[in-house]
């Protein structure tokens, strides 16, 4: 397990689709681990596989309030509903937040790090960091969605207000 550099925009890496992952062997587990252990230092609630330099569909995402770790390795979107806009920002565009439209709800299927296979159906924030990891995964970046920048100024009052 290690702390990897997280890779900033602009680099070939962050839009180049993924390639699936054929073997889920040790390289694959330490990836998970490394995935994780990057996350919680640079303080996001998900990471791809492409952030760290490496081209493999591989991401994790943490989700709810008890901030489970959900694992995806090889996900594909099997279905998604509604449509919300929400603010973003994005580990590989430190300081880069932005109004994007996403589906509320989405269905994946991935396989975890035993190999299982499994369906997982989310709303909401949760939905709404699957599918920006799994937009890494396909070479998309979330600054190509954005409706609308938000200021440093709107996010501290947007903090504030939260808060109250």
């Amino acid at each position: 397990m290690a702390i990897k550099k997280v890779i900033e925009n602009p680099a070939k890496v962050l839009s180049t689709p993924c390639a699936e992952v054929t073997e889920i062997n040790d390289g694959i587990i330490a990836l998970l681990d490394d995935l994780y252990d990057t996350m919680v230092e640079y303080d996001g609630v998900g990471i791809a596989a492409p952030q760290i330099d490496v081209g493999l569909r591989v991401a994790i995402v943490e989700l709810g309030e008890e901030r489970d770790i959900l694992e995806m390795i090889n996900p594909t979107v099997i279905e998604t509903d509604g449509a919300e806009i929400d603010i973003e920002g994005c580990l590989s565009f430190p300081g880069l937040y932005g109004e994007v439209e996403r589906p509320n709800y989405v269905k994946i299927e991935a396989c975890d790090r035993e190999g299982r296979v499994y369906e997982l159906e989310a709303g909401g924030f949760d939905a709404r960091a699957i599918l920006h990891e799994i937009d890494h995964l396909d070479g998309v970046l979330f600054d190509s969605k954005i409706k609308r920048i938000i200021t440093a100024e709107e996010l501290e009052e947007l903090y504030a207000e939260e808060e109250e």
